[in-house]
């Protein structure tokens, strides 16, 4: 999946299929810049204020996604989330986005590599062994007791 080009005034479109052109809303999804709706964008104190707005819920959102890191909870897509949000506002943001989605798709791509795959299941199954051996080691000199009940150490 190719996202196009990281310079900001670069819009990659991709050709129509029957007639070989470009359409208008395909220029549309694919540009950058402001997706707010054109009665907020012809007046200028009220797209600043949308812009404000979408950076605080971007904001918010991030902020959640960083604090879920450490904690319980989808972090990392609730970051992306955010910037999702910026995004709809912020050339910034959407060039930073259209960056990670780039280097996903080439990861995805990478895992799917059979010697990939096949060295990943190697160690998952040497890993597994190893857990198993100190497992039953544990189990045949101290049983089914819990570390910390255990007397004699």
């Amino acid at each position: 999946m190719n996202t196009g080009s990281d310079e900001p005034h670069e819009v990659v479109v991709a050709p129509d299929e029957q007639s070989g052109e470009t359409s208008d809303k395909a220029q549309d999804e694919q540009g950058l810049g402001s997706k707010a709706p054109e009665f907020i964008k012809s007046r200028r104190l009220l797209h600043l204020s949308w812009q404000v707005l979408v950076f605080v819920i971007g904001l918010a959102v991030v902020v959640a996604g960083i604090i879920m890191l450490p904690l319980p909870g989808p972090g990392w897509v609730v970051i992306f989330g955010g910037m999702a949000i910026w995004a709809t506002e912020f050339v910034w943001a959407q060039l930073v986005l259209r960056w990670t989605k780039r280097k996903v798709t080439e990861a995805a791509q990478r895992a799917l590599d059979p010697k990939v795959r096949r060295r990943n299941i190697i160690l998952t199954s040497v890993g597994l062994v190893v857990v198993a051996a100190v497992l039953g080691v544990y189990v045949w000199k101290f049983g089914f007791e819990m570390p910390w009940n255990i007397k004699d150490q």
